[in-house]
C-alpha cells in the first residue's frame, strides 16, 4: 500500500510540475513578444552618448522539484545530458533577463548595454542539508534613453 501511495505521490509530482513549468515557458514566451522592442547588447560595448543611463537589475530563484531531483539522480547513474537541470537553467535566466528588461522599459530604457548573467546555487545537498536544490539566475546591465 505504501508503494502505491509513493508513486500516486510521484506521479502527481510529475504532472503537476510539468503543468506549472509549461505555464511558465508560456508566459515567459509572451512577455519575450512584448519587449522585443528594447534589444539587449551582451559583449562590453562602449556606452553611446544617451540622455540618462540606468543600472537595471532582474533576479530570480527558481527550485528544483523531487521528480526532476530524481530524474536527474538517475541520468547521473548512466551518463548523458541532464535535461530537466537544463531547463530549470534556461527558464531561470529568461525569466531573469525578462525581469530586468521590463524595469527597463517601465523606466523607458531604448537599450541595454553590457548586459551580464550571474548564476549561484542556494542549498542542494552539502554537509548535512539534504534540502532540494535552488537556483539563482541575476541579469544586470546599463538602460538608456
Amino acid at each position: 500500500m505504501e508503494i502505491i501511495i509513493f508513486l500516486f505521490l510521484l506521479i502527481l509530482g510529475y504532472l503537476s510540475g510539468s503543468y506549472l513549468e509549461k505555464r511558465h515557458y508560456k508566459s515567459i514566451r509572451a512577455r519575450e513578444r512584448k519587449t522585443l522592442r528594447v534589444p539587449i547588447i551582451t559583449f562590453g560595448a562602449p556606452i553611446p552618448d544617451a540622455q540618462e543611463a540606468k543600472l537595471f537589475v532582474g533576479s530570480v530563484v527558481v527550485s528544483i522539484d523531487y521528480f526532476k531531483m530524481i530524474s536527474a539522480a538517475l541520468i547521473n547513474l548512466v551518463g548523458g545530458r541532464v535535461t530537466v537541470y537544463e531547463t530549470l537553467l534556461d527558464r531561470g535566466r529568461r525569466e531573469a533577463l525578462l525581469r530586468m528588461k521590463e524595469d527597463a522599459m517601465a523606466w523607458g530604457a531604448d537599450k541595454i548595454f553590457n548586459v551580464r548573467l550571474e548564476t549561484a546555487t542556494i542549498g542542494g545537498r552539502y554537509r548535512d542539508n539534504n534540502s532540494l536544490g535552488s537556483i539563482e539566475v541575476i541579469a544586470y546591465g546599463t538602460g538608456v534613453k
